[in-house]
């Protein structure tokens, strides 16, 4: 049996200074509050309680137990409390992994407008091109990039990543302008090392996935240095729009081939759990939903 609740019919036969006033108050019968008493005694190895056919009175042990449970109560009561609260207002610190393109641009906005709006609430963001066991590293949110495949995750579409064929007009000048993926193969590529060394890309020809193999000039573990190679006429890139627009506004890069963008890569949130889940996770969701759906 529960050992607290052994505790709770303890202290309460203490308090109301019998068994039969302890079982009114506890709303259960006298033999169950004598069975329970009897019980934690026998848990503790020692006797609680002094009885006698008209009053009960508390050993030193009752007494010892008596004082020491109650800071233990107090603190089981304001922690329940707590999560109360926190199951119903958005509180406590949240977990939650990125990857570095998104995390370095869009998301601190984002994140300090919820924040702002939900000043009980904490985060921990950790930066990462890798995908990380949500459960080993107690992380409660992830947001994810690419084609959906997390079976063993609740996941919520964001939004559609469009991704950017690009170089410099100099870099489309000197190798000439592609006019379908497949004579991307003889360009010099920049691409993320969890291509790996045999890099494909993308895209979507005939309304059918097609991929190609690259040849990678430079990889990197994050895209932001792939953008600054590809500005100094080292190779074509491709991208995250949301990462190079602005340069591709001022001309400073040009993109190619957006007729065979792929449509079927998202960014995406996944979490483990689909039930209790806090309020301060409920609410980021809902938050990144509402902000991104209007883009």
């Amino acid at each position: 049996m529960d050992t607290l609740k052994l505790i709770r019919t303890f202290r309460e036969v203490a308090a109301r200074g019998g068994f039969s006033r302890a079982a009114l108050s506890l709303d259960t019968s006298r033999a169950n509050v004598s069975k329970y008493v009897s019980e934690l005694e026998r848990q503790l190895g020692t006797r609680l309680l002094n009885r006698s056919t008209r009053t009960i009175s508390l050993t030193d042990a009752g007494t010892l137990l008596l004082e020491r449970s109650t800071p233990l109560l107090e603190m089981m009561a304001l922690t329940r409390d707590e999560l109360m609260h926190r199951a119903e207002e958005p509180s406590g610190r949240l977990r939650m992994t990125a990857p570095q393109g998104i995390g370095s641009v869009e998301l601190p906005a984002l994140l300090a407008d919820f924040m702002r709006r939900y000043p009980d609430v904490q985060i921990s963001l950790n930066l990462s091109n890798h995908v990380l066991d949500l459960v080993e590293e107690g992380i409660d949110l992830a947001l994810r990039a690419g084609v959906i495949a997390a079976p063993n995750f609740i996941v919520r579409k964001l939004r559609r990543i469009d991704m950017v064929v690009c170089a410099t007009p100099a870099y489309w000048q000197q190798r000439g302008l592609p006019n379908h993926p497949d004579e991307l193969a003889g360009h010099d590529a920049l691409t993320l090392s969890m291509a790996g060394s045999h890099p494909q890309w993308r895209f979507k020809v005939n309304g059918k996935p097609h991929s190609i193999a690259v040849s990678s000039r430079m990889d990197a573990s994050d895209p932001v240095p792939l953008v600054q190679m590809a500005l100094q006429g080292l190779g074509v890139a491709r991208l995250p729009r949301l990462l190079v627009q602005p340069l591709l506004d001022q001309g400073a890069l040009r993109q190619v081939l957006p007729e065979f963008s792929p449509d079927d890569l998202w960014l995406y949130a996944a979490y483990t759990q689909r039930r209790q889940n806090s309020a301060a996770l409920k609410a980021l969701l809902a938050f990144m939903e509402a902000r991104w759906k209007k883009e």
